[in-house]
């Protein structure tokens, strides 16, 4: 911008030649330069108030036109713009396969104490140890005496505790509205739903969020509002599960064993009925983690999915279902076991030093030879034994939805040799858990599929791929059949109930140093029922039992873990709506009298 000066020096001149004075020049220019500015200004301020007019012309039109609408619309009823779940702000139910409430919420208060309101400070710290005596009372008196504006006191009080702090007249201890997570029905799935407890906390409120086990897996469903308070359904029975570990802990008790697990699954769904692990704990009272030591010796230890064991001969099965499918033998071919019998350096034998001769491959199943399924192992190979094993699930931890499912990852060797392939068709040499067990079994059972174990409610059945032709599995299956009927399970026959399975007795490896107890063994029995149309697989596994009935002690599965099987199988069987197959016999020495 050229800016005019106020003062031009022509003009000034001009003005002293005529006898004029300058100053006027000056005056005038200045008042010219501030009515242009004033111009300006007025223009710029008249703008801005025709655009704000504008604008609350347009706001007013459409207030007015929303007026407008409402006016000439029909009276209707007040509705929520929102849904109710924005309101419901505690942790979805858990309950079983038939509704049962297996987890839930229940109102309680917590105990907080403002220290420099407290009248009798000293007093309120005596009779709050006499309604909870585990509060240190020098520790207390301490706190309530101090500079402290603010503490907890307790988390959860019970309604009787809550009059009891009441009836003190305090006004300095205060109480706080909140929800706790309840598990009504105690140590019982205990290990299934894991437990609960406070996160983020405030005076009227505390978030519960799950620590462990399935609470822990869905903890964002259960706490997600969307769901508008629906349960969670397992696929779990609580009546079968409470038989399940009444009689396992019964037969853990009988047998001195230092931990016991089971697992009843459905061979064409994958749900798991019942999943049971000794000992246990109550979920509403969740023990503190070890520290040191095992970890197996801590209740929280779920044995039958973290637990990761050799199984023993319970793997026999899947050598003779390969060598089936192969078509590499039948079940009448005939095997010759005897010894001796040497790989990589390294002695095969039997148990108690047996030497069966020449078997049937039944009958290497039904006798449990070593040296047969090791003999069908090195027929079958190393490569073509990995593969069907980790078609089986053998590989990977199962995908059971508990957050201790990732911590069952079976123990493979380094080096997949042959001599591994042969301990391994017997059982040792590769370690995982009784639920990988039952998966394997599930296969065998329901003609050939693998199906995933899972703790959901499932409307029908859920095959995966099919790893085994369906003769091979009905050939396998007859082969557990007579392992009862025939063999080492004799104990398991639970009659009209047609049971089939295989014993697995493996010594327990020492912790340090490397080896085996030659005292100490893990026994299992993996059983099918009923063959005659397969619905449910039972695996029952016991840590250092010894039966001590006899003269002497007998640690085999046979033993221990087949009777613990068979008593739950005729438990869990009517409650599971399975009729007993009874065999009609004719009855002599009666005579019809009615013709």
């Amino acid at each position: 911008m050229i800016r005019t000066p106020l003062r031009p020096l022509a003009r000034i001149l001009d003005a002293r030649r005529k006898g004029e004075n300058p100053d006027a020049i000056e005056r005038e220019n200045l008042r010219i330069r501030h009515e242009q500015m004033r111009d300006k200004a007025r223009l710029r301020a008249e703008g801005r108030l025709l655009v704000m007019a504008v604008m609350f012309f347009c706001a007013f039109g459409v207030v007015g036109a929303r007026m407008g609408t409402l006016a000439a619309s029909e009276p209707m009823e007040p509705r929520a713009q929102a849904t109710g779940a924005s309101i419901i702000a505690n942790r979805a139910d858990i309950v079983d396969r038939k509704g049962r409430i297996m987890a839930t919420n229940m109102e309680t208060f917590s105990l907080y104490a403002h220290p420099q309101q407290m009248i009798d400070p000293e007093r309120a710290a005596t009779e709050l140890v006499k309604i909870f005596p585990e509060l240190d009372h020098d520790r207390l008196r301490k706190d309530f005496t101090g500079n402290r504006k603010f503490m907890w006191v307790r988390k959860k009080l019970s309604p009787e505790q809550k009059q009891s702090v009441h009836d003190i007249g305090e006004p300095g201890l205060l109480f706080g509205p909140r929800e706790m997570r309840l598990y009504p029905n105690g140590a019982l799935a205990a290990h299934i739903l894991g437990g609960a407890s406070f996160g983020r906390e405030g005076v009227h409120s505390a978030e519960v969020i799950g620590t462990a086990g399935i609470e822990k897996f869905f903890d964002k469903e259960l706490r997600d509002p969307a769901r508008e308070g629906a349960p969670l359904q397992l696929s779990i029975d609580l009546t079968i599960q409470s038989a399940a570990e009444r009689v396992l802990l019964g037969g853990m008790k009988l047998l001195n064993a230092k931990g016991a697990a089971s697992v009843l699954m459905d061979v064409h769904t994958g749900e798991v009925i019942s999943i049971a692990s000794l000992p246990d704990f109550d979920p509403n009272d969740r023990p503190r983690p070890l520290t040191e030591g095992d970890a197996s010796d801590s209740p929280l230890f779920n044995r039958a999915v973290q637990g990761v064991y050799e199984l023993g001969s319970t793997f026999k099965i899947f050598a003779s279902a390969q060598a089936l499918e192969l078509g590499l033998v039948n079940p009448g071919t005939v095997i010759d076991t005897s010894g001796p019998m040497k790989v990589g350096g390294f002695k095969i034998g039997e148990f108690n030093n047996k030497n069966y001769g020449p078997l049937s491959v039944s009958d290497i199943i039904v006798k449990s030879s070593n040296r047969g399924t090791g003999r069908m192992a090195l027929s079958i190979g190393s490569k073509r034994q990995k593969e069907f094993l980790e078609d089986l699930g053998f590989f990977e931890p199962t995908p059971l939805e508990i957050v201790e499912a990732k911590g069952g990852q079976p123990l493979l060797p380094q080096k997949w040799t042959e001599l591994s392939s042969v301990t391994i068709s017997y059982g040792h040499g590769l370690s995982s858990s009784p639920l990988h067990l039952a998966a394997g079994y599930a296969a065998i059972a329901n003609g050939g599929h693998y199906v995933a174990p899972t703790l959901l409610r499932q409307d029908g059945p859920r095959l995966g791929p099919r790893v085994m032709s369906e003769r091979t599995a009905a050939q396998s299956l007859e082969m557990l059949r007579k392992v009862v009927t025939e063999g080492t399970a004799s104990f398991g026959e639970v009659p009209g109930y047609h049971v089939g399975g295989k014993t697995g007795t493996a010594d327990k490896p020492k912790r340090r140093g490397g080896g085996y107890y030659k005292d100490k063994v893990i026994n299992t029995f993996a059983s099918v029922f009923p063959t005659t149309d397969p619905k449910y697989v039972l695996i029952v596994t016991l840590d250092e039992p010894v039966e001590t009935s006899g003269t002497k002690p007998r640690r085999t599965a046979g033993w221990t873990a087949v009777p613990v099987a068979a008593e739950m199988i005729r438990r869990v069987a009517p409650l599971l709506g399975l009729r007993p197959d009874v065999e009609t016999r004719h009855l002599t020495g009666i005579i019809n009298t009615s013709n």
